[in-house]
């Protein structure tokens, strides 16, 4: 016999939060999200994250259809190589990808502020920004309070903590549950794409996703997002007349500055940074990136010279260790809050957006009388917990990811930095392997476990 929809409160307007909101009122369940930051636009900055066919396949699940046409309308450029490159751009293998011939099994460039502003499309009544989280009640009837620290409170019959890698609420529900640092650093910094810049460039890095794999302990990551506007926010030639009047009627073109640019972030052990790196800023940083980077390609380092320096940002790399069992209750999380996750492929959002996939889907069978909500929850949880954490080791494994990888250690690190091109150099020459890679490139972020 179906029950009366519940009331959820979801902790942080982030991007496994929102797409769980969008599900939840599709099913008609009542939602609440409360955001820490002041506005729609605060707290992010424009760079890439790959949205594969997990998360593609969330989005279209739990969006209105008209939000899930305007992300698609939204992605930059899809990335037609994926290139490993040395710190003076020679290449060491270069692999050509899919085209994106269908919208869900494919990889999508994404600029994390432009889907913050599809996200809240439709939400306005249902996101309460400026509200940071303190702490929660849970009581003997079912429901849990959430206390603000503007002195407000919000009650509902579930509390969902999508809260990211700092979540407040797993400090208090989870207090055993480790974050640790993963031991790298990184610096993102923007570039705008001029003429100029796109001619440093040559045509596969600046149409793919390149992998420099530097001497001297330095990684680095390099991609151009074009989107379908200009900086005036006019609609490009060659957009689609159905996906250009879906872009100038989204009021989010008008919240969203991101405009074309080059995406280049570098990487070492943490060994290797100042102690203050974390409260490095602007020029100074721009700076370290190119101290890090004294043997690079002087285009690279032209790049880095011309970054945007309110874009540098520093970002110390966390990973979560597998938390042992608990028992469920009306409080559960999600992403981040849970399974936090190194960097790269996107996988720490695709893997949030599948857990808003899973649990809505949960609360709906609650909803019907299938099971009750704990029960729900606990069957989430049951699911979400092996996998989450199965990526989480899968992005620490990675090269360069682990501040304890061979590839920082003094001598042994130029056997594994010649270990890593050998790989990629021969796999892009041998066709079976090129083809196995190719279809573990857009695979990687699927649901099989």
């Amino acid at each position: 016999m179906p029950t009366a929809p519940p009331h959820v409160l979801i902790i942080g307007a982030g991007t496994g939060g929102l797409c769980l909101a969008h599900g939840l009122r599709r099913a008609g369940i009542s939602v609440a999200v409360y955001e820490r930051h002041q506005h729609r636009s605060g707290g992010l900055l424009g760079y890439r994250v790959g949205i594969g066919p997990t998360g593609t396949r969330a989005l279209r699940d739990c969006l209105p259809p008209d939000v899930f046409a305007t992300f698609l309308a939204t992605c930059a450029q899809a990335p037609r190589y994926f290139n490993v490159l040395t710190q003076k751009l020679t290449e060491t293998a270069s692999f050509e990808l899919r085209p994106a011939v269908d919208p869900v099994h494919t990889e999508h460039s994404v600029n994390r502020m432009t889907m913050r502003q599809v996200l809240l499309t439709g939400l306005a009544d249902v996101v309460h920004f400026d509200k940071t989280f303190i702490r929660y009640e849970q009581h003997d009837d079912g429901d849990v309070t959430a206390h603000f620290a503007d002195g407000t409170t919000a009650t509902g019959d579930l509390l969902v903590a999508a809260d990211g890698t700092h979540s407040a609420v797993r400090r208090q529900y989870l207090p055993h549950a480790v974050i640790r640092d993963a031991g790298t650093i990184n610096i993102a910094t923007r570039i705008p794409l001029t003429p100029h810049t796109r001619d440093l460039l040559a045509e596969r890095v600046r149409t793919g996703i390149s992998l420099i794999f530097g001497t001297g302990g330095t990684m680095g990551v390099l991609h151009v997002m074009e989107f379908p506007w200009h900086t005036d926010r006019t609609i490009k030639k060659g957009v689609s007349a159905d996906r250009a009047a879906l872009l100038r009627a989204w009021p989010g073109l008008s919240q969203d500055t991101s405009t074309d640019h080059i995406n280049l972030i570098i990487w070492s052990t943490a060994r290797r940074f100042p102690a203050d790196v974390m409260r490095m800023r602007g020029d100074d940083l721009i700076g370290l990136a190119l101290d890090l980077t004294p043997n690079w390609h002087p285009h690279l380092r032209e790049l880095l010279s011309r970054a945007d320096p309110g874009s540098a940002l520093p970002i110390r790399v966390s990973t979560s260790e597998p938390t042992p069992p608990w028992k469920s209750t009306t409080v559960t999380l999600l992403g981040d809050a849970i399974h936090t996750m190194t960097p790269g492929r996107g996988v720490g959002a695709n893997t949030a957006l599948r857990d808003a996939r899973l649990l809505c889907e949960q609360l709906a069978r609650a909803v019907d009388g299938d099971k009750t909500l704990v029960q729900a929850v606990a069957d989430y949880e049951a699911t979400m917990v092996p996998y989450g954490f199965a990526r989480v080791a899968e992005s620490l494994n990675r090269s360069g990811t682990s501040g304890d990888d061979r590839m920082y250690r003094p001598v042994v690190g130029r056997l594994a930095l010649l270990g890593a091109r050998g790989y990629f150099g021969v796999t892009s020459r041998v066709p079976r392997l090129r083809r196995r890679f190719v279809n573990d490139f857009h695979t990687y972020e699927g649901d099989q476990d």
